[in-house]
């Protein structure tokens, strides 16, 4: 019995959604966009999972932080 050859699978890069759509900054009130970058339980998403290059990950970082301080956003979601 032949065995098959071993393919070698590559995975689709993630682009930045935030790249793509040319935004300089991220603001910590468009909570649509927030929202998307935070998980059912209110932890960041990492930057793997989440797609953004490292430097919107740490402006998106800073904008959730300070949506939760000023009680936009929910530290722990119930």
């Amino acid at each position: 019995m032949l065995k098959k050859p071993f393919v070698r699978r590559t995975k689709k890069k993630k682009l930045c959604a935030f790249c793509v759509d040319k935004i300089n900054s991220v603001d910590y009130k468009d909570l649509n966009k927030l929202k998307k970058f935070v998980t059912d339980r209110g932890k960041i998403l990492p930057k793997r999972i989440s797609g953004a290059c490292s430097k919107h990950q740490r402006m998106l970082k800073t904008s959730i932080n300070k949506a939760r301080n000023i009680a936009i956003l929910p530290f722990v979601i119930d």
